[in-house]
């Protein structure tokens, strides 16, 4: 009895909810990873999507997202920052406030967003780890991504030094962090831990020889011409129809209804559902969808966690990114990101994917062995952040 004195429970927060099944990934992947914790829950903003999706069964869900009191005099010191600054983070950050009820003085809060550090609303973070921070025992940043270019402005910068631990999933990222926290390790993103189920495939899906397809609405958005990602997929389908004997299947992998990826990839469908050689995957879980994944000749993501299933599976893999995430991932699997990941902000004419996919069509039996040769050494990596965490949660 007197060692569980000094065990530690875990709270992971900064999750945005299962229907982004990234997100639900990357949960399922830190709990296997966390195995022996014997204390973990998950402040969620979508409480309800989790127990859908059964996340309830690894780890003890609580809300962790909440209308705010603007009675509070918090509401009120925000509204001014909101009003003479121009702040909107203290605002946003009332959201969470409640959540401190589930992170005692005990607590190591582990925040596991990933990349919350990418986006424009970054600022949330901050003050969501420093509202956290001044509560819990110690905090953690995990399986994360940084934009290097942020770790120039100061508020950021302090706020990556405040974190007493960060496991960073890409080497871009760890380099750029390792000069602000010492305390920065690289290893995989959680979710290549995640196990895979066994799905019985539709009609149409021909195992090992069926290219899996995920476009995203948010990938759509980063374009710098209207309309080109949309022609680049159509374009690429139309090639593999008409030249290969591969079918085709669309594999939505964030379901929200603000950010449906079911709604490109059936905007796709129904341009080509004629041809009866394209198939679309509705809604499943992570572990269900990292199975048809698994089935793929070849898989094209813009989701960074379907990309994850693919690699991860040994599948050649073509990533249509945005972001430091993608290419830090494909340089650590590969040496380079050349080829692997095609940049959506680049795509000027409508082969531009088509050209890509060729490559890697090309270099199939390389990559697949390349793959099988370093994945099972690659996420092993893995048991050893097992050993940090446990050394923070026994320590005294």
């Amino acid at each position: 009895m007197e060692e569980d004195k000094f065990m530690r429970d875990i709270v992971l927060y900064s999750h945005s909810g299962s229907k982004n099944h990234g997100c639900e990934a990357i949960v399922r992947g830190t709990a296997k990873i966390l195995d022996g914790m014997e204390r973990i829950s998950l402040l969620s903003h979508e409480k309800d999507e989790d127990l859908l999706y059964k996340i309830d069964e690894i780890v003890d869900v609580k809300q962790g997202k909440f209308p705010i009191n603007k009675k509070s005099l918090d509401f009120l010191k925000a509204y001014m920052a909101l009003k003479l600054k121009k702040d909107t983070s203290k605002m946003d950050v009332l959201q969470f406030k409640d959540g401190l009820n589930s992170i005692n003085e005990d607590s190591i809060a582990i925040s596991i967003g990933g990349d919350t550090y990418c986006y424009s609303d970054v600022y949330n973070q901050v003050e969501l780890h420093k509202m956290y921070g001044k509560k819990a025992y110690k905090t953690v940043l995990w399986g994360c991504s940084v934009e290097p270019k942020l770790l120039e402005d100061e508020k950021i910068a302090q706020d990556i030094k405040d974190y007493d631990l960060i496991i960073t999933r890409e080497s871009i990222s760890y380099e750029a962090l390792k000069k602000v926290n010492e305390n920065t390790y690289l290893y995989p993103d959680p979710a290549f831990q995640l196990d895979k189920a066994d799905v019985k495939l539709p009609k149409g899906f021909i195992e090992n020889n069926t290219v899996g397809i995920n476009l995203s609405p948010l990938v759509i958005k980063k374009e710098n011409s209207d309309g080109i990602t949309l022609k680049n997929y159509e374009n690429l389908i139309e090639h593999i129809i008409e030249n290969t004997d591969m079918n085709i299947a669309l594999i939505p992998h964030v379901v929200w209804e603000h950010n449906d990826d079911r709604e490109p990839l059936r905007y796709l469908y129904d341009k080509f559902k004629h041809t009866n050689r394209v198939v679309m995957i509705e809604d499943a879980n992570c572990m269900e969808l990292k199975g048809y994944i698994s089935k793929c000749r070849f898989f094209i993501g813009a989701r960074t966690h379907a990309t994850i299933a693919a690699y991860s599976t040994c599948v050649p893999t073509l990533v249509v990114g945005y972001s430091v995430k993608a290419k830090g991932i494909a340089k650590d699997l590969f040496g380079t990101y050349e080829n692997y990941v095609l940049p959506v902000q680049s795509l000027d004419k409508k082969i531009d994917l088509l050209n890509a996919f060729k490559w890697i069509e090309s270099n199939e039996n390389t990559i697949k062995l390349n793959l099988k040769r370093n994945m099972k050494s690659y996420k092993n990596k893995s048991s050893e952040v097992f050993e940090i965490i446990l050394s923070m949660v026994g320590d005294k």
